[in-house]
């Protein structure tokens, strides 16, 4: 870690105490840390201590004015390396899940550039609770690290899942990501498509379709949580690039097929983009209504599932998604065979589930067909991370 710098958050806990041993293996590892101290771990730890353990100023008022006319608190979100939450309390996580930005911390943390990794540490049944897990996995659908806590006793004297890991443990992470490799996908390369195609007429109207590619992005960044390299082929959509992915973007679907032949071999490929099947001979000039009806002479796409399928450099794991109004299953298997995919992750698109918050998939295999409960994309995206990890770990 010599002369990697850590901006260390250190939030409202009990556990808050350990951040003082995290500070010192840090600098003992040869890195520097600057320290956040929230109101709610002040009450465990004294800015005094951090500060002596660091040796450098600690921060925990957003309105500092001296700081804020510098705009402090963006120097201090992009100046570190990494930024570590330890402990991170369900009440953090609620607010970087939402966006929230009420103090110096959160503020950081919607401000940052750089990757993120938060250690929880809170009671058994907070960190059980559906709103906490719904958090999670949008946070690692969003690219940020989130460890899983240690179990054992605890200091409200219940047993269980909750508690914060061993400073050794996080400073293990730590190294990892800033190696660039943590997790159960690490050293391993992923493919993403997202969103749709846009298959020009003229110079402007183009054919195109509802995909709003956050299912896609939230599998990326599900995938890039678990450690992989991922590269993102995105069409046009208006997104933020989940932390640690390569995006590349496109508009039309041979752009996309390029750019996805380009980014070979992979480990595994997941093909989310609802890529247009025809696509027609653009006019030069904007077509007139006075001119009728134009006769457009429609010409078929490249088939990315089915060329990817064939492609010597196939990777281990090809997955595939099919997006149906009916028959879904049916549909769905057909099209497992018909491509050549080893999965295909089936939703029913009649309703809202384009452009909305929630899906519900069906993962068909060789197997057989799972069906899985509905879930935010960005739980649906963390399932399938964790689904593909398994799938590839002994390749």
């Amino acid at each position: 870690m010599n002369g990697k710098r850590i901006l260390l958050i250190v939030g409202g806990g009990i556990a808050a105490y350990k951040a003082a041993e995290l500070i010192r293996l840090i600098r003992k590892d040869g890195g520097s840390v600057t320290c956040v101290l929230t109101n709610g771990g002040a009450h465990f730890v004294t800015p005094m201590t951090l500060a002596a353990l660091s040796e450098n100023k600690v921060y925990s008022s957003l309105f500092d004015l001296k700081d804020e006319v510098e705009m402090g608190h963006i120097q201090l979100s992009r100046a570190a390396d990494l930024v570590v939450v330890a402990p991170a309390t369900a009440d953090l996580l609620a607010k970087m899940a939402a966006g929230i930005a009420d103090d110096l911390a959160t503020t950081l943390l919607l401000a940052t550039d750089k990757p993120v990794l938060a250690a929880p540490a809170m009671n058994v049944r907070m960190w059980q609770h559906p709103a906490t897990m719904r958090n999670v996995a949008q946070l690692r659908a969003d690219g940020v690290i989130v460890l899983e806590p240690d179990e054992g006793e605890m200091a409200c004297g219940e047993y269980g899942p909750g508690r914060l890991p061993e400073p050794p443990a996080i400073l293990d992470a730590i190294r990892a990501r800033l190696a660039g490799s943590v997790g159960p996908l690490s050293g391993r390369h992923i493919v993403v498509t997202a969103g749709p195609t846009h298959e020009p007429i003229d110079p402007v109207r183009v054919i195109a379709n509802r995909s709003s590619g956050k299912q896609g992005f939230a599998i990326a960044g599900a995938l890039a949580a678990l450690g992989a390299r991922v590269t993102l082929v995105a069409g046009p959509v208006a997104l933020a690039t989940p932390t640690g992915v390569i995006r590349q973007d496109v508009t039309t679907a041979q752009e996309m097929a390029e750019a996805v032949d380009a980014a070979l071999p992979a480990d595994a490929a997941v093909m989310v983009a609802a890529v247009a099947d025809w696509r027609v001979e653009p006019a030069t000039q904007k077509l007139k209504k006075r001119s009728g009806p134009p006769p457009l002479e429609w010409q078929p796409n490249p088939d990315i599932l089915a060329d990817l399928a064939a492609d010597p450099r196939r990777p281990r794991l090809l997955v595939g998604f099919a997006a149906e109004t009916h028959d879904v299953l049916a549909e769905a298997a057909a099209k497992r065979d018909r491509k050549g995919a080893d999965w295909i992750v089936a939703n029913d698109v009649s309703g809202d589930v384009m452009g909305g918050e929630d899906n519900q998939v069906h993962l068909v295999t060789a197997d057989g067909t799972e069906s899985w409960p509905a879930a935010s994309k960005a739980e649906v995206g963390r399932l399938l991370a964790d689904r593909i990890a398994d799938a590839i770990k002994d390749q």
